[in-house]
């Protein structure tokens, strides 16, 4: 079920597109244009979904991954939707979210509720992580990868907010970070698919 606050952020939220493509806010493109490699493998088996169990790595053979930073009370909620249809219109993508708390406590549901809030509301079915940290020293190892030139070969963008979206390629190759305003089904993004 859907909160008050929830309903009104999802009733708002193309509005709230709108305006980040007009003043361009929270709306950053960063891609590997000189498509350098990465230092580090990424760390896939730091993993643990939403359920208890690691993610197995066979959902993601020879798939192209984007990770997003994720939050259920927040303007940028109805990207779940587009992430599942991102999703559902490309056989050689997996999304993988990462539930985390780190934006004006926009996320403080816990992972069962997290897990019932995505399937209810927006028929989620890519993998979610545990609640994790994005930011900060205790950001999630694969976070830490994303945003670490000296692991991931070219980017130091950390979360701007929720739903900031990398993509990674199938050779573990960094290709891009996608900002909260910038849709999933953005060309800039399917582009790269």
């Amino acid at each position: 079920m859907q909160s008050t606050r929830q309903k009104i952020m999802a009733t708002i939220y193309p509005a709230i597109l709108f305006m980040g493509k007009v003043f361009g806010a929270k709306a950053k493109v960063v891609t590997n244009q000189q498509h350098i490699k990465s230092m580090e493998p990424l760390p896939l088996n730091t993993i643990i979904l939403n359920n208890g169990k690691p993610l197995s790595t066979l959902l993601t053979n020879n798939k192209k991954i984007l990770f997003v930073n994720t939050a259920s009370g927040c303007g940028y909620t109805p990207q779940y939707a587009q992430l599942q249809q991102l999703q559902n219109n490309n056989n050689n993508v997996v999304v993988i979210a990462f539930p985390a708390n780190d934006f004006l406590n926009q996320e403080a549901k816990n992972n069962e509720a997290i897990a019932q809030f995505c399937q209810v509301n927006y028929g989620v079915s890519f993998p979610l992580s545990q609640k994790t940290t994005v930011v900060g020293n205790n950001m999630h190892p694969i976070f830490s990868w994303l945003t670490s030139p000296a692991k991931n070969g070219w980017c130091s963008q950390t979360p701007e907010w929720n739903f900031s979206k990398y993509l990674v390629a199938e050779t573990g190759e960094l290709l891009g970070y996608f900002g909260s305003g910038v849709s999933p089904l953005d060309k800039r993004l399917t582009a790269l698919l």
